[in-house]
């Protein structure tokens, strides 16, 4: 479902994905070849959403803008992630089951791993893993989570074609 909030109505990429069963409202801008899938919540009331070019946004995830929040370009936030970022680089993974409070930023090629808590106010370095809870940075990226970062999104990209040929969109 998309609705408008304050004569502000999301606004989405013809390449773009969304699920029939994803909810959005408000000001929210979804850019080339990302996808909402299933179950997704988007609520922007207090500020403007943007979702970058690539990015896929999978079931059971909530974003809520609790200010401006900006989502980089060929990002993954998998399942049930609880998401109140200001802002999340390219190149990202936000494992299933994270939770990213107000006002934090993950830097650009970060992996969130699965379940992981980032407290409020706290911030990710570009090219780091991060993980547990409360979480803390547990390392560098490696070249196989270069890969995996760019294998997820690339395969996203490819499945949200795959639903949009079907006619599976809203």
């Amino acid at each position: 479902m998309i609705r408008s909030l304050k004569g502000k109505t999301p606004k989405i990429d013809p390449t773009a994905f969304v699920s029939e069963a994803a909810y959005l409202i408000g000001d929210i801008e979804i850019g080339p070849n990302a996808s909402i899938w299933p179950g997704v919540v988007l609520r922007s009331d207090r500020g403007k959403m943007t979702i970058g070019e690539g990015t896929n946004i999978q079931d059971g995830t909530i974003c809520h803008a609790d200010g401006n929040m900006d989502i980089g370009k060929f990002v993954t936030l998998g399942h049930a992630v609880v998401c109140h970022v200001k802002s999340v680089g390219d190149h990202c993974l936000l494992g299933n089951n994270s939770t990213l409070n107000d006002q934090t930023q993950v830097g650009e090629w970060c992996i969130v791993a699965a379940g992981s808590v980032l407290i409020e106010g706290r911030e990710v370095p570009d090219h780091s893993i991060f993980a547990g809870v409360p979480g803390k940075v547990i390392g560098p990226m490696l070249k196989k989570h270069y890969d995996r970062v760019t294998m997820n999104a690339d395969e996203y990209v490819k499945l949200a074609r795959d639903y949009k040929a079907e006619g599976n969109l809203e």
